[in-house]
């Protein structure tokens, strides 16, 4: 039996709103896939950037830790030989020999005569002229700047890292986006859809608001 035309037409009305809904709601979510993809690629390039920049900085530190290892060691053994020097100087001293004690004296490296001086212009209160400020070995100053450099490229480091760790876990939050949109596309109710669709795009927007805090790396 055919229906006449104009009840077939009566038939159809209320389909067209529902597939123009269903339309909408495939438009929104392929919208929203599409921002989030772009979005996790963004985190995922940016976490690359900021780890690249992580690991230099703890390649640098390290280089100038041992900068200021070898400084200090220099600093260590000139320390030793002045000290070396020094003794025999005592000696020669408490043998009563000024001769001796003079000739030690001028075999005094630059840096302990300054601060053997100044022990002496204080009246040799202190108990050796090591114990003065004024004795500064060699390579004493520049292994406390080869370690406060380390110090601040290690600081340096794990604050990078610290910041691709925070875009790594953005790219986690968009990869759940992305698995909600993609269930809100499945074989469950208009209704269901929508609620999934629904949290996956408030997810999106807060973790874009967050996402315009963080720093840029180029």
């Amino acid at each position: 039996m055919t229906l006449p035309a104009h009840t077939l037409a009566i038939m159809e009305q209320p389909a067209r709103p529902a597939r123009k809904h269903s339309e909408a709601h495939e438009l929104v979510a392929v919208i929203l896939l599409s921002l989030v993809a772009v979005l996790t690629a963004w985190c995922g390039f940016q976490s690359t950037k900021w780890g690249g920049d992580s690991s230099v900085s703890f390649s640098e530190a390290s280089s100038a830790r041992i900068e200021a290892s070898d400084f200090e060691s220099q600093a260590r053994d000139a320390r030793m030989t002045d000290i070396a020097v020094y003794t025999q100087w005592v000696i020669a001293g408490a043998d009563d020999d000024p001769t001796l004690a003079d000739y030690i004296q001028e075999r005094f490296s630059p840096e302990l005569t300054v601060a053997f001086d100044a022990w002496q212009a204080d009246g040799m209160q202190e108990r050796g002229p090591f114990a003065m400020k004024e004795y500064v070995p060699p390579g004493t100053e520049e292994g406390a700047k080869a370690t406060k450099r380390a110090n601040d490229l290690q600081a340096q480091a794990l604050e990078f890292n610290d910041k691709g760790d925070a875009y790594s876990l953005m790219t986690v939050l968009f990869a759940l986006v992305l698995f909600l949109a993609a269930i809100a596309q499945r074989g469950i109710s208009l209704l269901g859809s929508r609620i999934v669709l629904g949290l996956g795009g408030a997810i999106a927007v807060v973790g874009l608001i967050v996402l315009f805090t963080f720093p840029v790396r180029f």
